[in-house]
Parts: structure tokens; sequence; C-alpha cells
């Protein structure tokens, strides 16, 4: 798997670990609680085979990113939590922020 691909799966563990975090309800139920087990455990093993091959920089700041928007999102979706356009507008931030990350390190 390449390093990208690898972060992206690591990623998608994550923000599945978190929203079923949400839906476990304090880990006294227990099918969210497996996924959240399973889902962080994975996704910290991939994430770590992702640093073998990238910069650690790189690799948090996409990871942050990306897991804090489909946190966000995922919430809205399953949960009905508000995103507001100050939301979005931090979402948008966030994007730049990662995007300006990439450049510059593609750069050094």
């Amino acid at each position: 798997m390449t390093p990208y691909l690898t972060l992206a799966v690591a990623i998608l563990a994550e923000i599945t670990a978190t929203l079923s975090l949400k839906a476990a309800d304090g880990l006294t139920r227990p099918g969210p609680t497996v996924l959240v087990a399973l889902g962080y455990g994975t996704a910290l093993w991939l994430m770590s085979g992702s640093m073998d091959m990238l910069p650690i920089g790189i690799v948090y700041a996409i990871w942050a990113g990306v897991g804090m928007v489909g946190a966000a999102l995922g919430g809205a979706v399953l949960f009905g939590e508000p995103v507001t356009p100050l939301m979005i507008l931090g979402i948008g931030v966030i994007a730049v922020g990662v995007g300006i990350l990439a450049a510059a390190q593609a750069h050094a």
C-alpha cells in the first residue's frame, strides 16, 4: 500500500472509532465499544506505518485535519449535530493549512 493510501485507511478507521465512541454511550454498549477498540488500534497501527515513509509533520497534519473534518461531518449526519457557517469556515482553514504544509514539504 502507498503511504498516502495507508494514511487514508488509518484516518477512516480513526473517524469510525471516534463516531463509535459517541455511539458507545460511555462504553456501555458492546457493539460500538468493540468498534472503538478495533478502530483506534487499526488507525494507530496504520498511521505508524505511514510515518515510516512520510514526514511526521505531514502525517499528523493530514491525520488531524481530515480526522476532524470527518468527525464533524459524521456527527452531523449520524447524530444530527449542527454544522454552522463558522464551523464550515474553520474546516476550510484547516484544509488550506494542510495543503500549505503538504506543499511546503514537497519543496523541502
